[in-house]
């Protein structure tokens, strides 16, 4: 898998709404209950009950999304001992909670720092070139629809499942998607690990391209051990929809300057 480091593609005006989900993201991280330990893998079990609490009441859980249905017992996030040892306590809910809503507040939920910096990453260098295209307003209406798309096209196929599905990743991948519509020619500087990270310059269409063919692998049930605990379909969705709703704005997107060549290390200029 590359890592995309930046892309030759200026915008011409300032992504406010690009800078306003990144901060949102990194300060609901922050306020997560767990975060703290997150970062070494130390979470006290007390912590732990907390964060599956907090998950099970703003996450959004596919079971819920198709049946409309809530779970009877739900973790209070206090700790307690029973005939297994210790655990997390479960009790009748005693709030209200709407699945369609959920979806909202998962998009700006993640499960670690790796997971939240890999979404930003991807978001900060392929988000403002869609929003300067789109404009902030149309830009954050597609960013949410392309979140609520992902987790649907999820749901979906995964109507009993309980495990609940948090991250931006469904509506960056709907930004990811757009991007490929929009600038598939724009050039991309890239780290491909290959014995170090190797710098590679390219074309967008060829690393959201790949990107999504191995997201497409592994939704199918393809790709490594351990695949399972992360939603690529809500990945495979979220692009899709990022495409579709960005082709009615390709014919007048003005595609980025041809950058000059490279060679041994250096811009050669072009001689034709």
């Amino acid at each position: 898998m590359v890592i995309p480091v930046h892309d030759l593609n200026p915008a011409r005006r300032t992504p406010w709404v690009l800078y306003a989900l990144i901060v949102a993201n990194v300060v609901v991280f922050l306020l997560t209950p767990g975060t703290t330990g997150s970062l070494t893998g130390n979470v006290p079990l007390a912590e732990l009950c907390r964060l599956e609490a907090f998950l099970d009441r703003f996450a959004a859980v596919p079971q819920e999304l198709i049946h409309h249905r809530l779970p009877r017992l739900v973790p209070t996030g206090e700790t307690g001992v029973g005939p297994g040892g210790a655990g997390c306590v479960v009790r009748p809910a005693g709030y209200e909670k709407s699945p369609e809503l959920s979806v909202l507040s998962a998009m700006f939920l993640h499960g670690g720092w790796l997971h939240l910096l890999g979404n930003m990453l991807f978001l900060w260098i392929f988000g403002d070139n869609v929003e300067d295209r789109m404009g902030h307003g149309r830009f954050a209406l597609f960013y949410l629809v392309c979140g609520y798309a992902a987790a649907y096209a999820y749901a979906l196929l995964n109507a009993a499942s309980t495990t609940p599905l948090i991250g931006a990743s469904g509506a960056v991948a709907g930004v990811l998607g757009a991007y490929l519509v929009l600038y598939p020619r724009a050039r991309v500087w890239v780290l491909v690990p290959f014995l170090v990270f190797l710098p590679l310059r390219l074309p967008a269409w060829i690393v959201l391209g790949a990107w999504f063919a191995l997201q497409a692998v592994y939704s199918s049930g393809g790709g490594v051990t351990g695949a399972g605990t992360v939603a690529y379909l809500a990945h495979v969705g979220g692009f899709l929809a990022g495409m579709l709703l960005a082709l009615p704005l390709r014919p007048g997107t003005t595609q980025p300057p041809e950058p000059p060549r490279i060679a041994f290390g250096r811009q050669a200029r072009r001689t034709w």
